[in-house]
């Protein structure tokens, strides 16, 4: 992107650079930094690709400058965090409207296909598609720089900046479809890039928030599936496991966020994560105190998703009636009528008050709707427990 200033020709030379790896490597064994080969074989791609583009002529000093700058060697490797953070930026410029500013970044920086971002926004796939398309002309159109903003320009791109890495993070944390119920390496490259905004800015309530929200949600991942891969919910999870040091981080930065007022969508959602990784068990977790947290949240920050917990939350502390109610206040919302954990959670709250065959319905509409192999097979198990007439001790919303 640095060398072509254009986002599909840089993915093109990126693409060409692993098709020469594969017969290269083959025949000439892996080179000792994978990453840095193909960054420089897609960097001279793309240069080779300008030199051959009369209309872009002129550009040749400044491509060839910037690979002076950059000292071509081997030890320039792409997937370093700084590289991201300066393309997170170049994305999340001001000239585009918000929401294509967090869909491009996802799909181009983060590695999300066009099917996985247009599930984070809850749209079809073809409308994301067309989505990133405008998108990608207007930063051509526009000609945004890439680079990491100055200090002033900075207030104006974080909003865009922490929506990318949260739904990074979120992305990686139950991964929406495939084999395996967490995407480490998203999971990772979310913390990394919100320590690096950290950094740059050390005083955003925003970003205190948001490192404390992924600080707190990670010190669970090891629990969160058992040894064979299956999935293992809140309520059983082992407390003994779970990474107290990043916990005590996170409540430490909770804390922190907290002390701004208002305080930020991040800074609350973290409150929340605080109150169960303060909890000694599942059963004296304070759902009050969390529904109440979610009633501020709904005021900063009006989502249906927050509303879907909210009422997940109003069912343990109200009870499985006021829960099932909270939930069908929720069915006329467009956004929710192909969610999973809707239906899920409905599911569950039915089965808890006995009606078991609406609760067999529910389960399979929740199943149809998943594309992620350990859950589904979650929800088959609990369809099968259900048909023996059994009491699944469940939390059926997103695991935590």
């Amino acid at each position: 992107m640095r060398v072509t200033r254009d986002i599909d020709a840089a993915e093109e030379c990126a693409q060409d650079a692993f098709a020469r790896a594969l017969t290269d490597w083959a025949s000439n064994g892996i080179p000792t930094k994978p990453g840095a080969w193909l960054t420089t074989v897609a960097r001279r791609l793309a240069i080779d690709q300008q030199r051959r583009q009369a209309t872009h002529t002129r550009l040749v000093p400044l491509l060839v400058a910037d690979v002076d700058d950059q000292a071509e060697g081997a030890d320039n490797d792409v997937s370093s965090g700084d590289e991201r953070l300066r393309l997170i930026f170049t994305c999340c410029h001001p000239a585009l409207d918000l929401e294509s500013q967090i869909a491009l970044t996802l799909r181009f920086v983060c590695g999300l296909t066009t099917l996985e971002v247009a599930r984070a926004f809850l749209i079809k796939e073809s409308a994301m598609a067309a989505r990133l398309t405008r998108a990608k002309k207007k930063i051509a159109i526009s000609r945004i720089p890439y680079h990491v903003p100055a200090p002033e320009e900075l207030p104006y791109r974080i909003e865009a900046v922490l929506d990318v890495v949260h739904l990074v993070f979120t992305t990686g944390h139950t991964a929406p479809s495939g084999s395996s119920l967490v995407r480490d390496d998203l999971t990772s490259r979310a913390l990394q890039l919100a320590r690096m905004l950290r950094e740059l800015l050390t005083d955003d309530p925003g970003i205190a928030g948001l490192l404390a929200l992924i600080v707190l949600s990670d010190a669970r991942r090891n629990t969160r599936t058992s040894d064979n891969g299956t999935l293992v919910l809140l309520e059983d999870q082992d407390r003994t496991k779970w990474d107290y040091e990043s916990i005590r981080e996170g409540i430490s930065l909770v804390r922190e966020s907290l002390s701004h007022r208002p305080p930020t969508r991040f800074a609350l959602m973290a409150a929340i994560a605080a109150v169960h990784a303060e909890s000694p068990s599942f059963s004296e977790t304070d759902w009050k105190e969390i529904v109440s947290i979610y009633d501020l949240l709904l005021l900063t920050w009006p989502s249906p998703v927050v509303a879907l917990n909210r009422a997940v939350a109003v069912g343990f502390a109200e009870g499985h009636l006021a829960g099932l109610s909270a939930l069908d206040d929720l069915s006329g919302d467009p956004f929710l009528a192909h969610y999973t954990y809707y239906e899920s959670a409905r599911a569950d709250f039915l089965y808890r008050l006995g009606e078991h065959e609406q609760a067999i319905a529910s389960y399979k509409l929740a199943m149809q709707m998943s594309e992620n192999e350990v859950e589904r097979e979650f929800l088959r198990g609990r369809l099968d427990y259900i048909g023996f007439e059994g009491s699944p001790n469940v939390e059926s919303v997103r695991p935590s």
